[in-house]
């Protein structure tokens, strides 16, 4: 019973939990290294989705689950990889 329990509170949490994606300016990016440093870094964050690094447009877009983490532990891990993050967009 109690992991049937356990199940219906997992299926509810899930449903609740929307993921939000945010657009961060990436400053410091000058080569493709660059951008594979940052999305492993952000990829190495507890409750990023997926991501996308754009070395054109020196940006980074994070999908990720808000329950599980935030913007500012996005920006953290980009200055992990020894860059500077400023959030652009943010939708939930």
């Amino acid at each position: 019973m109690k992991k049937i329990a356990w199940g219906i509170a997992l299926g509810i949490c899930a449903l609740l939990a929307a993921p939000h994606e945010v657009v961060i300016d990436v400053k410091g990016m000058t080569c493709p290294l660059c951008t594979t440093a940052i999305k492993h870094s952000l990829k190495k964050t507890f409750g990023v989705l997926s991501t996308r690094v754009s070395l054109s447009k020196k940006t980074a877009r994070v999908r990720y689950d808000d329950n599980q983490t935030d913007t500012p532990a996005l920006l953290e891990a980009i200055r992990r990889a020894g860059y500077t993050g400023v959030i652009r967009k943010e939708k939930p």
